[in-house]
């Protein structure tokens, strides 16, 4: 059987080729991986997702319970908000308060639950708190394994 093509992780929102970004403030690739993404090895494409899944995975846990990933599923179809199920639904659910947190007013018509300790945050602030972190988790990726790019 041949080999699936791994999607991007673009999820529409792109500041490293509109705003000269050294990663990206939709997708958090940095800046060489949005540029050279068609030219990278299926490999090298799929080492990049398992990175951003990695970082995403525990940010969207420590705060949210997906119940039911059929429902967030339903959801992201039904605003538009891309996805890849190949991907745990963290990251479903990241791409969601990313792209249409304004949308979410109740995280059970997306099958999520927000964890006690985050309750008292709206969408928004949940969405950009999640966000900052996983930026500096990425600036500390990029500082560790690629210094030559850090300006």
């Amino acid at each position: 059987m041949p080999e699936q093509p791994v999607k991007t992780p673009c999820i529409g929102i792109c500041s490293t080729t509109s705003v000269g970004d050294t990663i990206c403030r939709g997708c958090k690739r940095f800046a060489f991986e949005v540029i050279e993404w068609n030219a990278f090895t299926q490999s090298q494409k799929q080492a990049v997702v398992d990175r951003l899944e990695q970082l995403i995975q525990p940010i969207v846990e420590t705060r949210f319970i997906i119940r039911s990933p059929g429902s967030l599923a339903t959801g992201l179809k039904r605003h538009g908000v891309p996805y890849n199920p190949a991907l745990s639904p963290s990251c479903w659910l990241h791409n969601l308060l990313k792209k249409r947190h304004q949308a979410v007013t109740d995280f059970a018509e997306f099958g999520v639950e927000v964890r006690e300790d985050f309750r008292h945050m709206s969408p928004a602030q949940l969405a950009e708190e999640m966000d900052s972190q996983l930026l500096l988790l990425c600036e500390a990726h990029q500082m560790r394994y690629f210094p030559e790019l850090v300006t």
